[in-house]
């Protein structure tokens, strides 16, 4: 009887550690983890080796962006299907619910991929016979990657001829009244991206192949001059065929329309139209309202908030103090993190984390905080106009701060970097920011729910930034549905939100003229809505504590939220998964 108590003991024991085993595998893999590791590798591989090469201050070439050539295209065409086609094989109903959802985003990843390089396709084939030199030019580069021996003379004479057809292309396009702007904007990009090519080639060859060194310099150098004036010719050419209304912002975007927000929402798995997600921001903008107006009247200023707000932000500390503050409030967000059992820091997260100054010329795009592994502080310069200063100052100040040092760090964007490199780091591919912002947002929705601002300038601080979230679903959403001029955008900042006018026309310029995608700054309030509404359903109902959510939700690392939350609930997925997730109530 003891043996078999003892094998009956033993029996569980292994059991329990396979089941711990079988736990931890999947904190880092699935069952499709290679499929994706692999896809991206090979889609990187073609797109180096296909690229042109040419030296950048190291000592040797490294690939350098451009558009696909023809033949680059057709071989990332067929890596796609090729992986498609590897799908296909995977048994879907007998995998985990982790490599299901790899499976899906995979699938959506190769989808969108392909239906880019379509796009791509038909437009290169439209502006095609404004570069009829491109093909040429490109079997040349050809030769080049595998180090063909050629002929110095005959890739000179090549080259001459080449520049005719580059110069009567040139007259030729000046009789053209008009190209539409994207078709344009594709030829100019078709023309840069030949021109560095034939760069790339010419640097390959030129100094080791002495006929090449003797011959081709002179016809190179008039064909490269000659490329780099018709991308402009063809780059002047384009009209303007969009909805953005003229104003005096000086601000240019490209407002793209209803249908390709809504293909975009549907990538991003958000199962809500633009309006309906304008309707969202009004509801949440309203609550805001309510909030704000009993912080005023709190500090005296009745109905008047912004009399309230403007005290607020008079309170900013003297220059050279700005970074005393952020350790001050990262301190605080910290200790009430930890005394409330919300999250525990990692040792070296908490640690690691550094401080930058931004410069003043990254403040006109960029008027507040930045953050990743580190902080980047925007505070006044010595060399900034006095009236800049003091903007810089007044939106800066440590009530505003209080919720975007968090928002930066930990448990915010440091975190998410330290956590990202140590799980599941593959998913990399399936990054969304309403994953990325969306859980440095939920952080802000969180701490105010549990009482983190206690004095109304406290509230009003993380306010300005709640309402500036809503602000950026209806300002950008209306901008690309065609509705608003960026004029509009400012003044709306500056009315409903608060912000120094010079700070409301840097986030619109970030908005429509930087580098971010359309759906970028309704991401924010979104995703942190959505871990909000994934927050009720899981600790709020007794099935997670805190710790255990917010740890799960990094080990999933950056993905749509929707499929976080399948995830998470084991939620029964089909390969042929649509979004439809409503996570949030109008009522």
């Amino acid at each position: 009887m003891r043996h078999l108590t003892l094998l009956i003991l033993l029996a569980s024991s292994t059991f329990a550690q396979a089941q711990k085993s079988k736990f931890n595998l999947y904190e880092q893999t699935s069952e499709v983890a290679g499929l994706v590791i692999h896809y991206q590798q090979d889609i990187n591989a073609v797109s180096s080796f296909y690229a042109p090469q040419l030296v950048k201050g190291r000592g040797f070439a490294s690939p350098q962006p451009a558009l696909n050539s023809p033949e680059q295209r057709k071989r990332l065409t067929e890596v796609d299907k090729s992986y498609l086609e590897k799908l296909s094989k995977v048994d879907f109903s007998a995998m985990s619910i982790y490599g299901k959802v790899d499976y899906i985003l995979l699938k959506r990843n190769i989808d969108d991929h392909q239906l880019s390089l379509s796009q791509e396709e038909k437009e290169y084939g439209q502006i095609l016979k404004y570069i009829p030199f491109a093909d040429k030019i490109y079997e040349l580069e050809k030769s080049r990657r595998r180090g063909n021996n050629v002929d110095g003379q005959k890739v000179a004479g090549e080259l001459n001829d080449l520049l005719k057809i580059v110069k009567q292309s040139s007259e030729d396009i000046k009789k053209v009244e008009s190209i539409d702007m994207p078709l344009a904007n594709r030829g100019e990009e078709a023309v840069n991206g030949i021109e560095i090519r034939l760069k790339a080639t010419y640097e390959f060859y030129n100094g080791y192949d002495p006929l090449f060194s003797w011959w081709v310099p002179k016809p190179y150098q008039g064909l490269d001059s000659a490329l780099i004036s018709y991308a402009k010719v063809i780059k002047s050419k384009g009209k303007l065929n969009t909805t953005q209304k003229d104003d005096k912002s000086g601000i240019k975007g490209k407002p793209i329309g209803r249908d390709e927000l809504i293909r975009q929402l549907n990538v991003e798995m958000i199962s809500y139209t633009p309006e309906e997600l304008i309707e969202l921001a009004n509801k949440e903008f309203a609550w805001c309202d309510k909030e704000l107006l009993k912080a005023t009247q709190e500090m005296g200023f009745g109905t008047d908030w912004k009399k309230a707000q403007e005290q607020v932000k008079n309170s900013y500390v003297p220059a050279g103090q700005q970074p005393q503050l952020i350790m001050k409030l990262y301190n605080d967000a910290k200790d009430f993190i930890t005394k409330n059992n919300l999250y525990t820091y990692p040792e070296i997260a908490d640690e690691t984390w550094g401080m930058q100054m931004m410069s003043p010329e990254r403040q006109l795009v960029n008027p507040f905080f930045l953050g990743g592994r580190d902080i980047i502080i925007s505070y006044p310069t010595n060399t900034m106009a006095h009236e800049d200063k003091l903007m810089s100052m007044r939106g800066n100040n440590p009530y505003f701060s209080r919720s975007t040092v968090h928002h930066e760090l930990v448990p915010g964007h440091h975190l998410q970097y330290y956590m990202r490199s140590r799980y599941k780091s593959y998913r990399d591919e399936f990054g969304t920011p309403f994953w990325t912002e969306g859980w440095a947002l939920y952080w802000e929705l969180l701490l105010y729910e549990k009482g983190f601002a206690k004095t109304p300038e406290e509230r009003i601080g993380m306010l300005f930034w709640r309402m500036h979230r809503c602000a950026r679903i209806i300002f950008s959403l209306n901008y690309h549905l065609g509705k608003w001029t960026p004029q509009e955008c400012i003044d709306f900042l500056v009315d409903r939100v608060g912000h120094e006018r010079a700070n409301a026309e840097g986030e619109v310029r970030r908005s429509f003229e930087g580098n971010y995608g359309p759906l970028y700054q309704i991401a924010y309030l979104i995703g942190g809505l959505q871990i909000y509404s994934l927050k009720k359903e899981l600790v709020e109902s007794g099935k997670m504590t805190y710790q255990q959510f917010h740890d799960a939700i990094m080990k999933e690392n950056n993905m749509p939220i929707e499929m976080v939350r399948a995830t998470l609930i084991n939620q029964p997925l089909k390969p042929d998964f649509k979004t439809k997730w409503k996570f949030y109530t109008f009522k």
